[in-house]
């Protein structure tokens, strides 16, 4: 009688879990919609010249454009 030890992992052919980018799950978050949403540049430093309206218009959340969405739907892909 001859008895073989078989690793589970290489039974198990289901596919691996991907990872999510963890920077840019800093940077994206899903709407309601399911839309990319993101900040504006240009509100972290040099703010005594710039206006209090474009400090207020750069502090809103953005939707990502049509050409990066996909970018970013792939680097998180369970969000």
């Amino acid at each position: 009688m001859i008895l073989v030890c078989v690793d589970a992992a290489i039974l198990d052919e289901t596919m691996p879990k991907l990872k999510t980018r963890r920077s840019a799950a800093k940077r994206f978050k899903r709407s309601g919609s399911g839309k990319f949403m993101r900040r504006k540049a240009y509100k972290n430093h040099l703010l005594e010249h710039k206006g209090t309206d474009r400090k207020r218009r750069l502090s809103k959340k953005y939707v990502v454009s049509e050409q990066d969405a996909d970018n970013v739907r792939a680097m998180m892909p369970y969000s």
